[in-house]
């Protein structure tokens, strides 16, 4: 950092949290709650993008096209042939063709890979237990209520 952006960021006026646009509030909290859990996953050597990859595959019980996990996890193929191949190398999950188009190629959880789920499920349950402690009940059914509106 040089010296003008160290003295912008020492210059810049406090902004009150009711002063930040709401958007900018959900993206911070979403934000947060990504680097804490991403730290957690770390330590069973995951990350959440590697988790959403292990997700939808658990979900589906069997190979998906790498194109529909991009479309899953709302995100380019790019992205999605980089954590299928480091989960790959981790032994988590395996290439396999596509039965009926060859040049399709599908990826598939291991054994080692489920396992690996499990233990990521354990992680999401104790830090969403520790998030819903700072709410109440009718605050946490809101709360679900308002993002299952946003991600429609």
């Amino acid at each position: 950092m040089n010296d003008l952006q160290a003295d912008t960021i020492e210059s810049a006026p406090e902004i009150a949290d009711h002063e930040v646009p709401l958007i900018f509030q959900i993206i911070g909290a979403a934000r947060e709650l990504q680097t804490k859990l991403d730290d957690a996953l770390d330590d069973i050597g995951l990350s959440c993008g590697k988790l959403g990859v292990l997700r939808v595959l658990t979900l589906a019980g069997e190979p998906i096209s790498l194109s529909d996990l991009a479309q899953y996890n709302k995100c380019v193929p790019s992205n999605v042939t980089q954590l299928v191949d480091r989960l790959e190398a981790d032994g988590l999950v395996r290439r396999v063709s596509d039965p009926q188009d060859r040049r399709v190629t599908r990826a598939a959880l291991t054994h080692e890979g489920r396992m690996a789920w499990i233990q990521a499920k354990k992680v999401i349950v104790q830090h969403e237990r520790e998030l819903l402690r700072t709410m109440s009940n009718a605050e946490a059914e809101s709360l679900a209520r308002v993002l299952g509106q946003l991600n429609a």
